[in-house]
């Protein structure tokens, strides 16, 4: 049987096209993308988190010379949000990245971000929104984990 899977997204061409709260938070991931550890790969990425308490927690790539003992943005963000928040839900979170040249680029998680992503959004049952800045200063925005990861590991909670 043949199915097909349709994947719902938003592309806005500018920042400033996004509302306040957004364009906020993607803010914030572009500052924390400014404390990455990234002597190896020299790519810096930055992730902000929106809790339903209005608080954003940011986090940024973590390298180690033990690869891959280092953490990405993401799951930094993520952990440190739960483990200061536990009681908060998770709105959205925003990620961005900054090239060796110091250019803002895409930077989409990895599997691994997007599975603990998939696991929080299970948890809390409510949607996870993700923003994703692009080059050019473009932001694509999905309304779900699933738009990411159609596919994911899941468990009952």
């Amino acid at each position: 049987m043949e199915k097909e899977l349709i994947i719902r997204y938003h592309d806005y061409e500018s920042l400033d096209d996004l509302d306040a709260q957004g364009h906020c938070l993607v803010r914030q991931a572009m500052e924390a993308a400014q404390g990455a550890y990234a002597p190896y790969s020299h790519f810096h990425v930055g992730a902000a988190v929106l809790l339903s308490d209005g608080t954003m927690v940011q986090g940024s790539n973590q390298e180690n010379l033990a690869y891959p003992s280092g953490l990405c943005a993401e799951r930094t963000a993520m952990f440190a949000a739960s483990a200061q928040h536990p009681q908060a839900r998770f709105e959205a979170i925003a990620v961005v990245g900054c090239n060796p040249e110091g250019q803002w680029v895409e930077a989409a998680p990895c599997g691994a971000c997007r599975q603990v992503m998939a696991e929080y959004q299970q948890r809390q049952g409510q949607s996870i929104k993700i923003y994703l800045y692009r080059e050019g200063g473009k932001v694509r925005v999905l309304d779900s984990v699933e738009a990411l990861l159609p596919f994911n590991f899941s468990a009952d909670f």
